[in-house]
């Protein structure tokens, strides 16, 4: 099988448009060889993951100066978490050194045209696609959230591939981008209750367990808010690669394709089992943590509610993405959850800040963060619904 490129494609491909956009149709062209694409496709949308200067090094930040150099981006672009919430640092205990350099790596997305607002949950801040659209994202759980919930097209892209998508305007014909892929292979019918942010989370766990990277359609789920699927995205991704999922009368693409026969049961128990499975013993409690994936405006004003006329007694970060802090500053929930002695962190999250070492026990509502503070930084954590992660804060 071989892929064909149109006559802009092939000029990208021999440096007419520069050498940033030859090094990202290079990038790309090996991509499709790889999966057998036939043509490129033109994206409308690009995001793009591999910010944190903890994870780029400088390896990775003479990569994109490199690119910045004449690249520029040919669709709405913009990024995953920094490793710091970039104007307010200091109040993270990020280190000057990596504050400069994380500035450094913005910087260079900036030069390239880049929107450089930092948030896992992009189609919350304006970057978010019609149904059907081609788009080029990196953040797993936003692919998740993009293929299921909007019903855009994207595959799990990498940081490297996402930017040569932006650079281009393109990204290979292969994956999620075709039909035949985003049809379902086994059904899930659920049996139980699921009353909030981490039993959604539990859940995502629990069918990643039994799905195997399957494309699923799942039935019994009565309801879903966008905070609810954006986090089921995100355990369903963390926890079992899963890039699209189906819900019965919930997601759009629920009816387009053939139900699968095999069909999987779980129930009550199943989301329990899963919920203890996240859950540690903890000595200490020395940090609570909510926004991962980012929260939405709807969960600040929740958050500041709860927190109203109450003081935090531990280190408490809400993350989120800065035009949403922007808008909770306007509100007054920003003061209300600063007065409570909790922290507004935008641009940054749990996963991606360099705090190993700086803490022991960590409670949480957020299923990938569990899944991240143990395997990446080698904390103690807990997952409990939003109410009981407030009362542990303020305990």
């Amino acid at each position: 099988m071989t892929l064909e490129l149109t006559q802009q494609e092939e000029a990208m491909l021999e440096g007419e448009y520069g050498r940033a956009t030859q090094k990202a149709m290079e990038i790309l062209t090996a991509l499709g060889e790889i999966y057998g694409a036939e043509r490129m496709l033109p994206v409308t949308s690009v995001q793009i993951s591999g910010v944190s200067y903890a994870n780029l090094g400088e390896p990775g930040l003479k990569f994109l100066n490199d690119l910045a150099k004449d690249g520029k981006v040919r669709v709405l672009t913009t990024l995953n978490p920094a490793g710091m919430d970039l104007q307010e640092w200091e109040k993270l205990g990020i280190a000057e050194d990596f504050a400069k350099n994380q500035l450094r790596v913005i910087e260079a997305f900036r030069k390239m045209g880049v929107v450089t607002t930092a948030t896992c949950t992009p189609y919350l801040v304006g970057n978010i696609p019609h149904y059907g659209e081609h788009i080029a994202w990196a953040e797993s759980s936003a692919v998740a959230f993009a293929n299921s919930v909007i019903g855009a097209r994207t595959n799990r892209e990498g940081g490297p591939s996402a930017l040569a998508a932006a650079l281009t305007g393109r990204t290979p014909a292969y994956g999620y981008h075709l039909d035949e892929n985003r049809k379902p292979q086994v059904v899930i019918q659920f049996e139980g209750e699921l009353k909030s942010v981490r039993d959604f989370g539990a859940l995502g766990k629990a069918i990643a367990e039994v799905a195997k990277g399957k494309v699923v359609y799942i039935k019994g789920i009565r309801s879903a808010s966008i905070e609810e699927l954006k986090g089921f995205s995100a355990s369903i991704a963390t926890y079992g690669g899963v890039g699209i999922y189906h819900i019965e009368h919930i997601t759009p693409e629920w009816k387009e394709y053939p139900i699968p026969k095999e069909t999987i049961e779980l129930g009550q128990k199943d989301v329990k089992r899963h919920i203890e499975e996240m859950s540690d013993e903890l000595e200490e409690i020395d940090f609570v943590t909510i926004g991962c994936p980012h929260t939405s405006l709807r969960e600040i004003e929740i958050i500041a509610e709860m927190l109203r006329g109450k003081k935090v007694t531990k280190e408490m970060w809400i993350t989120t993405s800065r035009p949403v802090k922007e808008i909770a500053d306007q509100m007054g929930y920003t003061k209300i959850i600063e007065t409570a002695g909790a922290k507004i962190a935008a641009d940054t999250c749990a996963v991606v800040a360099p705090i190993k070492g700086r803490f022991k026990g960590m409670v949480t509502n957020s299923a990938k963060a569990c899944y991240y503070a143990r395997g990446r930084n080698n904390f103690k954590v807990q997952i409990k619904p939003l109410k009981e992660v407030i009362q542990e804060a303020t305990r």
